[in-house]
């Protein structure tokens, strides 16, 4: 078992609802256990600005999938919410995307792990650090700090 750090976004519909949804899903699917949520946060879009605030959330977990098999799951999910790929950054009906899986180092043209932008995203840093604030990324930098270190986007805290 290894444990998993994912970060949970929507912008389309009713996000709160659709990643509701998503954790009832997960519970029921068992391919990611011992599940713990952050708190749901309201964030501007990243890209794009003609687009709805984001819900952001990340959730640790226990897995046995290798991570290219949780990759897959985690976008077959995408897909079973209707997400469609038509531009970067663009709106979105799901967004998962693994920031860390244990303490691995992996870069494969599908998948880097740590993710590339945990660093510098706020709407991410902020979640983790709720459910993980002694959290130490594989290079040593504590999550707690890497907070303390980006910009603000004004998150605000719904649920």
């Amino acid at each position: 078992m290894s444990t998993v750090y994912i970060a949970l976004g929507a912008n389309l519909g009713d996000p709160v609802a659709t990643l509701q949804s998503l954790l009832e899903q997960l519970h029921q699917d068992q391919q990611l256990t011992a599940i713990r949520c952050s708190s749901f946060f309201r964030s501007k879009p990243m890209g794009p600005q003609d687009q709805p605030d984001y819900v952001n959330a990340v959730l640790s977990a226990q897995t046995d999938l290798a991570p290219l098999a949780l990759l897959d799951y985690l976008q077959q999910l995408e897909n079973s919410f209707g997400r469609v790929r038509n531009r970067r950054w663009g709106a979105r009906t799901l967004d998962l995307d693994i920031l860390l899986y244990g303490n691995q180092l992996l870069k494969h043209e599908r998948l880097i792990v740590p993710h590339p932008g945990l660093a510098e995203r706020d709407f991410v840093l902020l979640p983790l650090a709720e459910i993980a604030p002694d959290l130490s990324l594989p290079d040593g930098r504590r999550v707690s700090e890497l907070l303390r270190a980006v910009d603000s986007h004004d998150l605000i805290k719904i649920t």
